[in-house]
């Protein structure tokens, strides 16, 4: 039994749904989301979504809490929307944006240049004595969490010192260096 599943979805103000047979779409005042769907029914009410299985199946039951949370995303996506910061943690590591494009400078020879899609807001900051902070928002949570992930890709954080690019927050697994 489905725990997440058979928990109603609250529809905040502002935020419309139209259900159709295979996908739902979602609109907010920060964009407008759709998803496919197949083996769950879905019921919206003027303050609720519920979703309930078409069947009692192995692979039905394991898809009716994966949609429950993908569309109670969509409805805080574009309600609120998703935002995710990332830390440039290195001597000489730099960001900079113009625009939809982000300038890293992560310690290669040269600097990396990263297309940001246009539905994800970028947002460097740079104080003295701080480490860098990439900042992304988006409605989307899927695509936000990726771009992130990409970005966190070019320069991992290394065990040793720490460097690399790392989620705001994230405790990374020290290990000892050599002992003499």
């Amino acid at each position: 039994m489905s725990r997440i599943g058979n928990s109603p979805i609250t529809i905040p103000e502002g935020v419309t749904i139209e259900i159709q047979p295979k996908h739902i779409k979602v609109k907010g005042k920060l964009g407008e989301l759709t998803q496919e769907y197949n083996d769950v029914q879905i019921k919206a009410t003027d303050k609720f979504i519920n979703i309930s299985r078409a069947s009692e199946n192995k692979s039905v039951k394991s898809k009716h809490g994966l949609y429950r949370s993908l569309i109670a995303n969509m409805v805080e996506g574009v309600s609120k929307g998703f935002t995710k910061e990332l830390e440039l943690v290195g001597v000489g590591y730099r960001a900079s944006n113009q625009g939809q494009k982000l300038d890293l400078a992560l310690g290669f020879s040269h600097n990396v240049l990263f297309e940001i899609a246009p539905e994800v807001r970028v947002e460097t900051i740079s104080e003295k004595g701080k480490n860098p902070i990439v900042k992304l928002t988006s409605h989307d949570k899927q695509l936000v969490g990726y771009v992130a992930s990409k970005i966190r890709s070019l320069r991992k954080p290394e065990p040793y010192k720490g460097k690399g690019v790392k989620f705001v927050g994230e405790q990374i697994r020290r290990k000892a260096g050599k002992s003499a």
